[in-house]
């Protein structure tokens, strides 16, 4: 499938930037069932620094804010042919021992509440592939999808105790889980075409945990199925913080509003 991508990420400040430094990942991750035909990506309002490869083995472009600045745009557009995989990723690769990925992180630190998940899910399912789609499906009846419930700092404990999340929430309770049953797991963000829209308001996330006769298998627990050739990875880590498409930190402007544009349609 041909995918075409155009995102633009506005940001606007209420006061005048004195400093600023800002680390894209969104590039498309290269692996199996994957090419990027075409991909740029511009900044208005600041430079590019220089990019990078990280410990994840993301590409990062580290950019600068122009001084002085009250607004930054960010424009990525470009083309990618996918296949449908479904789910597989493969086997191990990057920078990363896989025992690392068992190592829980402030938003994936499981508690009695996650706990409880994974004694209800039980041992009855004939392997653990089909124990994980099964705990996906868990997720999403303890946690509902719902906007405004939860935010970008919202813990995977919190989440299931709120009773509803957005696919970060899922991703994040879902990787904590896989954890706790002994299986190395990772957050994934990256582009999603829907079926019903080409314009959405934000990126995507899902899972992956790692079996060791298959590698690793995706998992988008909102939507309730593994990831196919509609689906656009750019970006893994051990959670959101290591994988958010944009981070950064910037000095002399107090509050921020930020707008996201995005299409994805073949």
């Amino acid at each position: 499938m041909h995918l075409f991508i155009d995102h633009t990420t506005s940001y606007h400040f209420d006061a005048k930037v004195d400093y600023g430094l800002q680390q894209l990942r969104l590039t498309p991750k290269a692996r199996e069932g994957l090419q990027i035909i075409d991909w740029e990506i511009q900044v208005d309002g600041g430079y590019k620094e220089l990019a990078f490869d990280d410990n994840h083995a993301n590409h990062v472009d580290l950019i600068s804010i122009d001084r002085g600045q009250d607004s930054v745009h960010i424009h990525v557009k470009g083309e990618v042919k996918t296949e449908n995989e479904t789910g597989i990723v493969g086997q191990h690769r990057g920078f990363m021992a896989l025992w690392m990925f068992l190592q829980p992180t402030l938003l994936t630190m499981p508690g009695p509440k996650i706990r409880a998940l994974v004694k209800e899910l039980g041992q009855d399912h004939e392997n653990d592939l089909l124990r994980a789609h099964a705990l996906s499906a868990l997720i999403v009846r303890h946690v509902a999808y719902r906007f405004g419930e939860t935010n970008a700092e919202t813990v995977a404990e919190d989440a299931v105790g709120i009773g509803a999340g957005v696919c970060q929430d899922h991703a994040h309770i879902f990787i904590a889980a896989m954890r706790l049953m002994g299986h190395p797991a990772r957050y994934v963000s990256g582009y999603l075409m829907l079926n019903d829209r080409i314009q959405q308001d934000a990126t995507h996330a899902w899972a992956e945990a790692h079996f060791p006769d298959i590698g690793w298998v995706g998992f988008d627990i909102s939507n309730g199925y593994s990831p196919d050739s509609r689906y656009v990875p750019v970006a893994t880590g051990l959670d959101y913080r290591e994988a958010s498409p944009i981070s950064g930190m910037r000095f002399g402007a107090s509050n921020e509003n930020m707008v996201v544009q995005l299409q994805v349609q073949q």
